[in-house]
């Protein structure tokens, strides 16, 4: 299939690091999403914590549909090629005057990816902007992977705190605004960050991370799924099928499947990452 990118998207992405905006989802699109993750937020008390958002996809009907929308795929696909599959997903969401933030970082120092064909859509649900915290990256940042240090705050949505140890040149920093229905494709080496929530609405964002199938991965991981072409490298265990559980059970599932996976990568205690 022809990538639905053009040459000049290509070079921007391989230069920069980072493609956007991008208009994926239509206005309907948007409020049957965001009626989703709004009735699961109402379910857990009104207000979500970072773990109880992690991998929604692997036990939510709606956030699986989200991540494999054919839309968004059809962009993925001029990037990581034919054989694409979901790796992990989370929500972001930052309420009015919310002093969450994420710290510089690269997601590719922790992943311990056997290659970089992995990008990330971050999905907008609600406008993102500098004022609500959107993302900022350091374009151009991707070409080599740096060193990182643990500094944990009370406000960092890292749980661990991991950020660059380096100095961080911030006159090539980019606010990677984005409305409702558009996404933004980022390299798994791309330095980025978010800053808190100044506005009085809440930010939505649903972050979806894609790998090349050939690519494999040293640490432990849960299931993925095969969002499009075929799998025959089999690095990673499938999901058997799309998930349709009821709301209780899902969250209790989600909350399980969570603990496991932590406790296999060797944490103690919940973190965000």
């Amino acid at each position: 299939m022809q990538s639905i990118l053009s040459d000049n998207q290509l070079d921007t992405y391989n230069a920069d690091g980072l493609l956007a905006p991008l208009t994926v989802l239509s206005p309907d699109d948007v409020a049957e999403y965001r009626r989703s993750f709004e009735e699961f937020e109402r379910f857990v008390g009104g207000r979500v914590r970072g773990n109880q958002t992690k991998q929604l996809h692997l036990y939510a009907s709606w956030a699986y549909d989200l991540a494999l929308h054919s839309n968004i795929l059809d962009v993925v696909e001029g990037i990581l090629g034919p054989d694409i599959l979901v790796h992990d997903t989370a929500f972001f969401c930052k309420y009015p005057e919310d002093p969450s933030f994420v710290s510089w970082h690269q997601d590719g120092y922790y992943m311990k990816l056997s290659g970089a064909r992995f990008t990330t859509a971050w999905i907008a649900l609600t406008d993102s902007t500098p004022e609500n915290g959107c993302m900022r990256v350091i374009t151009g940042s991707h070409a080599a992977v740096l060193p990182h240090i643990e500094r944990p705050a009370a406000n960092n949505m890292l749980g661990s705190g991991m950020t660059l140890a380096t100095e961080v040149d911030e006159s090539r920093q980019r606010d990677v605004m984005l409305r409702a229905g558009e996404m933004s494709l980022h390299h798994v080496n791309l330095v980025h960050s978010s800053g808190e929530n100044r506005a009085r609405e809440k930010r939505i964002g649903f972050a979806v991370r894609y790998i090349a199938a050939e690519i494999s991965q040293e640490l432990p991981h849960h299931p993925v799924v095969v969002a499009r072409g075929v799998d025959n490298h089999r690095h990673f265990e499938h999901l058997p099928e799309r998930p349709a559980w009821p709301m209780a059970e899902m969250i209790e599932r989600q909350r399980e499947g969570h603990a496991e996976y932590l406790r296999a990568r060797g944490f103690s205690a919940p973190v965000i990452s």
